[in-house]
């Protein structure tokens, strides 16, 4: 064969295999092409997806149902009294204990962020051997029992509260033949005192063989019946309790005024000395609040997230910032004014009105209904003096899930056996009414106002087609008093607050609550303000990045020494749960 012949062969094989190449880089080149595409598809999706989160943040109306349960019952803890607390205030030789009570118990939760039940009894002032006699009213529940931690403290308006100790009661069955505890005494648990107040027992006692360390405490519970049903949740029933917090220091940074600590003596004189003054308000009302109020925070800002789950530098510094801030507002020292009401009565209404200061001034309120039925609310507006953090995150104190939040205000009718909209409707502040403020005093009767409530809140963002439900809530708790709910989209609601505001430049004499919007967290510097001066908000966030402990030290006196103690009582709780689930 010749060679020709025998190079064919090689030279047809030559040319299979650079078909073969071409073909493999084209489909190569192919792959390559469609993987950029798919790129470039992924990549829009997921801008279209930040577009369509940033118009709609996650959170806001929760749908999730209340887990069922077969049984529920109701429990009244009746919280007697204490004997021989240790003193922790060496001034008065005494001590301010009151008790914060946590009821939990097997019951699933829809999710595990929701808040426990929780009730604080009234501070008794100067009293080692305290009498509370406070009653707590409890629905729903279950036959498995429950768990009733009682922490005890010395309240400090000043500083940080002392753990004097606490009180665990675990009951593993109840029903309707449950005898209950019947004035029965606990030994309070030193390990979980505050050092300070037992180490000056502790001298004491070396010093007089009549003082001992032990502590006790008397408490009570009942079976009271069943619970109505559906059942599935714990609530408050009982008792409709009240609290109004008077916060100088608030007072002062916000520039308002007791009233008459301006006013002079009768010859002239200027007065020696003018008392700065905040209200702040906490009303329980009688439950259940209906199962579709409720609300997640929504993650309109990236950091929002962060600062509900204590996440992140950003996040630990605001969450601290904003408890301390609710501990500020929402203060107990002994100028708190507490009282008990007859549930859902004419009497709740009418201390409701009194704490709104009925129609006076053309107030407006910012409130949180949280997920026990318990209605915070302080006055607000637009003429801010400084800036403190957001408002609702405030009041709920950094839960994350609550009923319901927005505004109100509270306006006297003038025809009020007639309709809130009827034509010939007229309201005070809109209108000068005659018989009431500014000119006369305010009509003590439920009917002759109207409580126009909203959802105006970039927090929780409450859903609007709930809002009838808020309303028949309400109209439940303050029977007598027309309840008129609108959504934050009104114009008609803008201009009623429209109208508010303008009420309030002529009246005057208000108190109101200087706060920032929802979707603009800041904070604010004390001794800045004292100066006149006030950081920017770069400034501040700069500070704050560098030296996170400081900067909230200095945004609220006492606040460090409050985080603190949460903290290690969370770490000393987790103790005592593993210790009694060892059966140490």
């Amino acid at each position: 064969m010749s060679d020709k012949e025998n190079q064919k062969p090689t030279g047809q094989s030559n040319g299979q295999t650079n078909g073969t190449n071409e073909t493999a880089q084209n489909g190569d080149a192919e792959k390559h092409g469609i993987g950029k595409l798919e790129a470039a598809k992924d990549k829009l999706t997921d801008k279209q997806r930040k577009l369509t989160d940033k118009h709609n943040p996650a959170g806001g109306h929760d749908n999730t149902p209340i887990p069922t349960a077969r049984d529920g019952y109701t429990v009244k803890f009746t919280f007697h009294r204490a004997e021989n607390l240790p003193v922790s205030d060496l001034n008065s030789r005494s001590s301010d204990p009151y008790i914060q009570a946590t009821l939990t118990s097997a019951l699933p939760t829809r999710h595990k962020e929701d808040p426990d039940m929780v009730l604080r009894t009234p501070t008794i002032h100067k009293n080692v051997n305290p009498e509370w006699n406070t009653e707590w009213i409890v629905a729903g529940i279950p036959s498995s029992g429950f768990r009733l931690k009682c922490r005890l403290y010395d309240e400090d308006p000043s500083d940080h509260d002392d753990r004097l100790g606490n009180v665990t009661v675990n009951v593993g069955r109840i029903g309707p033949d449950w005898q209950g505890i019947r004035n029965e005494s606990f030994d309070i648990k030193k390990r979980m005192g505050s050092k300070r107040a037992y180490m000056i027992r502790g001298c004491a006692a070396m010093l007089s063989s009549k003082v001992h360390m032990d502590g006790t405490l008397w408490l009570s519970a009942e079976v009271l019946g069943e619970s109505e049903k559906p059942h599935g949740r714990m609530y408050t029933v009982g008792r409709t309790y009240w609290f109004k917090h008077y916060s100088p220091m608030i007072g002062r940074l916000a520039g308002t005024k007791a009233p008459g600590s301006s006013e002079g003596s009768p010859n002239g004189e200027k007065p020696k000395s003018e008392k700065y003054d905040f209200q702040a308000n906490q009303f329980q009302l009688q439950g259940p609040v209906p199962a579709e109020l409720y609300h997640r925070f929504v993650e309109f800002k990236p950091f929002v997230k962060g600062m509900f789950s204590k996440t992140g530098l950003r996040g630990r510094v605001l969450n601290r910032a904003l408890h301390h801030q609710h501990a500020r507002v929402y203060n107990f020292s002994n100028s708190t004014e507490t009282g008990i009401v007859k549930p859902r009565s004419n009497e709740a209404s009418l201390q409701f009105l009194k704490m709104v200061h009925y129609d006076e001034g053309g107030r407006i309120f910012t409130y949180v209904l949280t997920l026990d039925g318990l209605l915070r609310f302080t006055e607000t507006g637009k003429e801010f003096g400084i800036d403190l953090l957001s408002k609702h995150t405030m009041h709920s104190n950094v839960n994350i899930y609550i009923a319901c939040s927005g505004e109100f205000f509270v306006r006297r009718l003038k025809h009020p056996k007639e309709s809130t909209d009827a034509p010939n409707q007229e309201t005070h502040p809109n209108a000068d009414l005659p018989g009431g403020p500014p000119n006369a005093p305010p009509l003590e009767d439920p009917k002759n106002y109207e409580l126009v409530i909203d959802n105006d809140s970039g927090t929780y963002r409450p859903k609007g087609e709930l809002l009838p439900l808020l309303k028949e809530f309400l109209n439940l708790n303050f029977p007598g008093l027309h309840v008129v709910t609108k959504e934050c989209t009104d114009k008609e609601l803008d201009k009623m607050k429209d109208q508010q505001r303008e009420r309030k430049k002529k009246e005057g004499d208000n108190v109101r609550m200087v706060q920032n919007s929802d979707d603009d967290i800041s904070s604010s510097d004390e001794e800045n303000l004292d100066r006149g001066g006030k950081k920017t908000k770069r400034q501040r966030a700069y500070d704050a990045l560098e030296d996170p402990g400081k900067a909230v030290k200095e945004l609220l006196p006492g606040g460090k020494g409050r985080v603190d103690r949460e903290e290690r009582e969370m770490a000393e709780d987790r103790v005592e749960v593993d210790g009694e689930r060892s059966g140490v």
